[in-house]
């Protein structure tokens, strides 16, 4: 079993990506060096971030992305959107919606009811 998690994203603008995640999941820029950013949760819970630029631009959908669980939906929405995320459309179903979105450089994640 693991110690912990960390989650990769591969970015081309680490300073972006940082203050946008930081800002959407309330976590911490704990250190960096050369073009890696860690960020990780304050409360110990979630698992580590570890944004890592990269030269090659996103080509395709993300094979993996974070549902983000919230009370308030619309309201989590239109915050990130005022953080520099993209919002898509509404996906309804088998009776349970979310809202997909982007980040900054056009990464899917969702936003989901708690």
């Amino acid at each position: 079993m693991a110690d912990y998690l960390v989650l990769t994203l591969d970015v081309a603008d680490p300073d972006v990506q940082t203050a946008f995640w930081c800002g959407a999941l309330g976590y911490e820029h704990t250190g960096g060096v050369g073009h890696y950013r860690m960020l990780t949760d304050p409360s110990g819970k979630g698992p580590k971030l570890l944004l890592q630029q990269v030269p090659e631009s996103k080509s395709a959908k993300n094979r993996l992305h974070l549902d983000v669980h919230v009370s308030d939906q619309e309201g989590e929405a239109a915050r990130l959107v005022a953080l520099g995320a993209h919002r898509g459309e509404r996906v309804d179903e088998f009776g349970i919606f979310w809202i997909t979105m982007r980040d900054p450089e056009g990464n899917e994640f969702c936003v989901c009811a708690s």
